[in-house]
């Protein structure tokens, strides 16, 4: 069995540890936690892991978060992955800080990641999982709070955080979406 999980972000130092690029933190992790390295390729760079039996594809696009659709789609087609094993890993301004929350499917809730896989893909009906970066920014300041860069304090948390939302990743690939909702989602 073959997965795609992709994880969101904007590529070039100028974004290295912004909120925006949690995704590629956590696809980061999965891969470092198996001793394996991104390779740049089509429309991003990719790492593959293998987790009893089943091979994950690490996706990081670099195509930026506005068109991350079209590397998402390039690869569940290049790869013959279904819908059902895609998963998704983004920011969530909606969710408070180091929350996180799967879910099978769902609007873009304004995300331009999301509304870009959505597009390309034609469909709502994917795994995401939404890293919570909350909401501590100045009306009309949206933009400058997600390519912000991780206060102090957030950085101490975010190790954790991060390792927890690897293995939910994990537990997507071994016991399906129904069941890590419940562990994850408390």
């Amino acid at each position: 069995m073959k997965y795609l999980v992709a994880g969101l972000g904007n590529i070039g130092d100028e974004y290295v540890n912004t909120r925006h690029n949690i995704g590629f933190n956590v696809v980061d992790y999965l891969a470092h936690s198996e001793g394996v390295r991104f390779s740049p390729d089509r429309l991003g760079s990719v790492a593959a892991i293998r987790i009893k039996g089943r091979t994950i594809l690490l996706l990081k696009p670099s195509t930026y978060m506005n068109l991350s659709g079209k590397a998402i789609q390039y690869w569940l087609t290049h790869e013959r992955i279904s819908m059902e094993n895609l998963l998704v890993v983004t920011d969530d301004l909606a969710l408070p800080f180091a929350t996180i929350r799967l879910k099978s499917k769902g609007s873009d809730g304004g995300h331009n990641g999301l509304k870009s896989i959505q597009a390309s893909l034609l469909t709502d009906q994917y795994a995401r999982l939404r890293f919570g970066v909350g909401s501590s920014f100045a009306k009309g300041k949206q933009v400058d709070y997600v390519l912000g860069k991780w206060t102090e304090e957030e950085q101490k948390i975010l190790p954790e955080r991060v390792e927890k939302a690897g293995n939910a990743v994990k537990s997507f690939v071994l016991a399906g979406i129904n069941m890590t909702m419940n562990q994850f989602n408390g």
